[in-house]
Formats: structure tokens, sequence, C-alpha cells
């Protein structure tokens, strides 16, 4: 019988679909429950969001004033004390879930299965390695708990329509004091997050400049699009690396992607592989990235991306 246990990923009282997405692969294993854990100094708006997740069986939450604060080295010994009676403890493989699952998995005493792309059964599983060049099968063994992080990109978020319970719970758990929140900094803005987005536009080396890449942005707006960015772009200076997209930056599958003025390096596809429909545009024809666009067009980005958004 398999029990899963989700750990939700929130930030400032919202849940973050990447949960939902770590449900569907619950799912896939075909778990007699699925239960969510809400850790929180105030969890109950959370809990009552991901208690409208389909197929969740129970929320419990787990209020304290020191889960006010994501932090790994405290969450993760309440985590482990909870874990207990569950076959499988998953994380979304996002920076929240990569930071604490390894974490909750050195506490349990297992190795962690990381990027769960998809599912072969209760203790087996498929994960990408050599940036996503080869996938290999991974079997845990079935007497220990499975600590897992989901690659939140090859999932879809499972939809709304549950009425799971909620369960308020004490967890006795000795928690650090070596590690404390200071500040949070993370990037203010009005689009949409790169991370869920449906649609995003992003640029790379060739805009040649932050100045310039403001035609990135006036085309995002336009579309109601998340921007991104090659690695090539952020190493440049022209935007911040939270928009980086690629195997060191955001793996991402949004319904569309638009690579612009990005030659594509096999990092930066690892990011896109699960897109729906990619759009390249780049005055090199022999690009990579043209090798796996669904569209293409060869030519200046600063006359094309002017009239493209005219014709918007």
């Amino acid at each position: 019988m398999s029990k899963v246990l989700i750990v939700a990923e929130h930030l400032n009282g919202q849940l973050n679909s990447a949960t939902a997405r770590c449900v569907t692969c619950a799912k896939a294993i075909h778990a007699d429950s699925i239960d969510i854990v809400v850790l929180s100094d105030a969890p109950d708006a959370i809990a009552a969001q991901a208690a409208q997740i389909a197929g969740v069986s129970k929320v419990i939450t787990v209020a304290n004033a020191a889960n006010a604060h994501a932090l790994a080295q405290v969450l993760a010994p309440q985590i482990a004390k909870l874990a207990a009676g569950y076959t499988h403890v998953f994380g979304p493989s996002t920076t929240f879930g990569k930071d604490l699952m390894p974490c909750v998995a050195a506490l349990l005493g297992v190795a962690q299965v990381s990027d769960v792309m998809a599912v072969d059964g209760p203790h087996t599983f498929k994960r990408p390695i050599y940036a996503g060049n080869a996938i290999i099968t991974v079997t845990a063994p079935a007497e220990h708990a499975v600590v897992a992080t989901v690659r939140t990109a090859s999932w879809p978020a499972t939809g709304a329509g549950g009425s799971a319970s909620i369960e308020a719970a004490s967890v006795d758990a000795t928690l650090p004091t070596h590690t404390r929140f200071v500040t949070l900094q993370q990037g203010k803005s009005d689009r949409p997050d790169l991370q869920s987005a449906s649609k995003v536009v992003s640029g790379g080396r060739a805009l040649g400049s932050a100045d310039a890449f403001s035609i990135i942005y006036s085309l995002a707006d336009k579309m109601g699009a998340a921007v991104g960015a090659s690695r090539a772009a952020v190493d440049a200076g022209y935007v911040p690396n939270e928009l980086q997209v690629g195997q060191t930056g955001k793996i991402i599958a949004p319904e569309l992607y638009m690579a612009i003025g990005i030659s594509g390096a096999i990092q930066h596809l690892t990011g896109i592989k699960d897109a729906g429909t990619i759009v390249a545009i780049n005055k090199d024809g022999d690009a990579p990235i043209f090798e796996i666009a669904d569209f293409g067009l060869v030519g200046d980005l600063f006359q094309i991306i002017p009239e493209l958004e005219k014709a918007l």
C-alpha cells in the first residue's frame, strides 16, 4: 500500500502550482492516499487552497512561528517526523524543493531520487541526466521510504474540484538554532511568473545590451507573457539571474516559448524541452535552436520584433 506525503510550496499566503504538479506525479504511482503538508506560521489559507486539489485525501497543517520563512534546516526535521507511516515523500524540483528534500532524505537515512519525470512503478522512476541528453531508470529500495523531487515541467498540474479534510498536527522535533532567516531578495514584476507562465518570451546575447532588452519586455507585455533569458544574456548583465532559463536556471514547460536571439546551447534547450510550441527568431539560419523549433524565422530581431508587435 502506497501512501504519499507532498510538501506544499507556498509564498505570501499563495500555494505554488508546483504542488499540484507533484499530486499528478503521485497519482501515477496509484497511491492509496495522497496527503499534503503545509508548514507555515499561519497555514489555514494555504491549506484551504491545497484541499481543493483533486485527488488529495488530507491536508496536514503545522503551525509554528519558526515556519514563517521556508528554511530547509527548520522544515526538514518536522517533515521527517511527519513522514512516519508514509511510503513516499515528494517535493517539487524547484529552488525550494532542491534545498529542502535532500535534508529530509538525510534525516530519514535514504538516498534521494531527483527530478522524477516519469513513473514506471511505485519504486521505479525515470529522470534526466547529462543535461537531458539521456534518461535513466532509477529503482529505489522497496523497504525504505522514497524521498523524491518531482520535475514540475514534466507533469501537468492537477485541477481543482477536491474537498480534502484539513487536520492540524503538532510535531515534536528539535529545530536548529544555527540557521536563521535574514532577508528575502526577489525580483518584483507585474508580469506572469516565469516558472508557471503559459507563454514565455526569452532573449539572448544577440540583444547586445540591457537597454536593448526592452524590446523583449515590450513584446512580452503585448502578449501577456513572462520574460526569460539565456545564460549568456544573464552573464552579460542584460537581466537578473532569476530570469535565466536552462540547466543552471529554471526548467519550464510553457504552452508557447519564444526564443529571440538565442542560439540554442544544449544547456538552454534542457530548460525548454517540455514546452508545447517553440518559436525561434535568429539571424543565423544554422543556429541549433532551429533544430527543435516548431516555427523558425531567420532575420534581424530588431526589425522582426517591432513588425510582430505591430501585427499583434
